[in-house]
């Protein structure tokens, strides 16, 4: 059984030595990465793993959000160059990881009727204390369990959507975002053999202020992609533009407090791999100001209490348009109605009339006769 990982990265250094350490620990056999033109030393770092035979590097040096195409050409070459049985798309801020924490990837997928097909695996979000920068390892310890009602009342969409796995196939199309390939689910995966995605989405200031803006300016460069103006990257680089992202970062983060209270729960699963497995973390985060988070935080639920009242207005405004429509089209069509009826009415007279003068020349034409 041969698994293949691949992903399509940009400025991932925080976290993208750590990640390729991990999934090689996992027993991964393949690793393919394309590197999207990173400045940070994301691309310098997978240089070394590749010199060393340990992942197949890429180069692509396009910034217009074409992770579909990227990870479809990737998904391919797993199963036409590689011999992959298996395929994972994964990001750099990703860990697959086996519900039976004691296996190892190498032994579910081994184990994996390929019948299967393809399969969705949940992915949850790990949280913790906001940093100004760092991978947070060591920091983002925290299941993220909030209702999604619970995060959009910090201004968070929804929770994130189940990621696709699936068996190799030299003609498999892999959509944008990694949720969606063409091969059909055909089976059940069995309890034993589940998997999970531990996420780190919100790793830092630094890394998710740059995050958002190369996202929102991929999105504008390519006009062939159209994103919801609700979705998560677009209204977080919206808040970028005007200013404010950082005060909803920071509504979005847990503390000790949250994390003890709310719904989380404690996962310390990939720290514990990495020293487990001797793979080096970087230098502890410094965390952010207390006081300044606090601050932080209350402005950023303000912001958030303020788009709620803002979407309400939408939505009562276009409720009403909507009912103004069918109120017009209402009187629309009874005019049309009316209008109708009008021409009927005429048509009616001028018949009649004509009608009458016909009788009547007939009337004068037999008194002319009759004289």
């Amino acid at each position: 059984m041969t698994l293949a990982v691949t992903a399509m990265v940009r400025d991932e250094a925080d976290v993208i030595r750590q990640w390729v350490e991990y999934h090689l620990a996992q027993g991964v056999d393949v690793l393919i990465v394309t590197d999207n033109a990173s400045t940070d030393g994301t691309a310098e770092i997978l240089q070394e793993f590749s010199s060393r035979g340990l992942l197949h590097l890429r180069h692509d040096g396009e910034h217009r959000k074409q992770q579909g195409k990227v990870v479809t050409a990737m998904a391919r070459e797993a199963a036409t160059v590689h011999g992959a049985d298996w395929v994972v798309n994964a990001d750099a801020d990703e860990f697959l990881v086996p519900m039976d924490r004691s296996r190892r990837l190498a032994d579910v997928f081994a184990e994996l009727d390929p019948t299967i097909g393809a399969f969705t695996v949940p992915v949850v979000n790990l949280v913790g204390p906001l940093a100004h920068d760092g991978a947070g390892f060591d920091r983002l310890v925290w299941r993220d369990e909030r209702s999604n009602d619970q995060l959009q009342a910090v201004g968070v969409l929804a929770q994130p959507t189940p990621n696709a796995v699936h068996v190799a196939d030299p003609d498999v199309t892999v959509a944008q975002g990694n949720h969606i390939v063409s091969i059909a689910n055909a089976g059940e995966v069995p309890e034993a053999l589940a998997l999970e995605v531990l996420h780190l989405p919100w790793r830092s200031w630094q890394q998710l202020e740059h995050k958002t803006e190369l996202a929102g300016k991929g999105y504008e460069a390519n006009p062939d992609l159209t994103p919801s103006p609700n979705h998560h990257g677009m209204l977080d680089y919206r808040r970028w533009q005007e200013g404010t992202l950082l005060a909803y970062v920071a509504a979005r983060f847990v503390d000790e407090d949250d994390a003890a209270h709310g719904p989380f729960t404690y996962e310390p699963f990939l720290p514990t791999f990495l020293d487990s497995e001797g793979i080096s973390r970087p230098t502890p985060d410094e965390r952010a100001d207390r006081a300044e988070i606090a601050r932080l935080r209350r402005l950023g639920r303000a912001l958030v209490d303020r788009d709620a009242r803002i979407r309400a207005l939408e939505v009562a405004l276009a409720e009403q348009h909507d009912r103004t429509r069918r109120e017009l089209d209402d009187v629309r069509r009874m005019a049309l109605g009316a209008e109708r009826e009008s021409e009927r009415l005429r048509v009616a007279l001028t018949a009649l009339q004509r009608r009458k003068v016909v009788r009547y020349v007939d009337a004068v034409a037999g008194r002319l006769r009759r004289h």
